[in-house]
């Protein structure tokens, strides 16, 4: 097997390009697309004659430098055009307290024409009328507080 291997070392690359990408598709993280690239770049090297066992430590090297290098810039990227939908779009929004929400008690709050249970995210007790922010949902009672969360810029 390994004779044929290296008989067709450009159709190995290409096979791991493939399976590397196909494994990107399944696991999450974006991590096997770059060793994927990694074999790509293989794929003209293996016509020279560089020994089987070299190559493979080039593969590691080009596949490795790019995950530490790119992929950092790529999972920020993909991140930064993802639109927030259903309770991540209400992250931040303004909402009303119709029920008093004091450091040992639920109240509630309207957030979009929606009353939802409520807890203070500091312990402040905000009385039915003011205005508050909504920080983040935990279950279905929502997190407030009187300052207005800051977005995460990662």
């Amino acid at each position: 097997m390994l004779d044929y291997i290296l008989a067709h070392l450009p159709w190995f690359w290409l096979a791991m390009a493939i399976f590397m990408s196909i494994m990107e598709l399944i696991l999450p993280g974006l991590t096997t697309i770059w060793f994927a690239l990694g074999s790509l770049v293989m794929i003209p090297l293996s016509l020279l004659p560089i020994p089987f066992v070299i190559q493979i430590v080039i593969f590691l090297v080009i596949s490795v430098v790019l995950l530490i290098f790119t992929r950092p810039f790529a999972v920020k990227k993909l991140k930064a055009n993802r639109e927030k939908t259903n309770v991540d779009a209400l992250i931040g929004k303004k909402a009303l307290v119709v029920k008093d929400i004091s450091e040992f008690e639920k109240g509630e709050v309207k957030i979009d024409g929606i009353v939802w249970t409520a807890r203070s995210d500091d312990a402040v007790s905000i009385k039915a009328g003011e205005e508050c922010f909504l920080i983040r949902v935990e279950g279905a009672t929502a997190v407030v507080g009187k300052e207005k969360p800051q977005e995460n810029k990662e």
